[in-house]
């Protein structure tokens, strides 16, 4: 039981940080202001993108601190 909760856990850690370095970065400046007016404008399909990577992101880290839990208590 404990080995199939430690392979669980490596499996959501690797996936968690694939799933955070998927993720683009937050724009700063004025150029991040100027695009950011462009993709309200026009619409964009990388909003799209950006929430499913952020939902990802949150049952992948659900599942992380699931395990790791489990592995405290067992």
């Amino acid at each position: 039981m404990k080995v199939l909760v430690l392979i669980l856990q490596i499996i959501s850690a690797l996936a968690l940080i694939a799933v955070v370095l998927l993720q683009p970065g937050k724009s700063a400046g004025l150029s991040g202001s100027i695009a950011g007016g462009s993709e309200a404008l026009f619409g964009s399909k990388a909003k799209t993108v950006n929430e499913f990577l952020e939902k990802i992101t949150g049952w992948v880290a659900a599942v992380f601190i699931i395990t790791t839990l489990a592995l405290a208590l067992i």
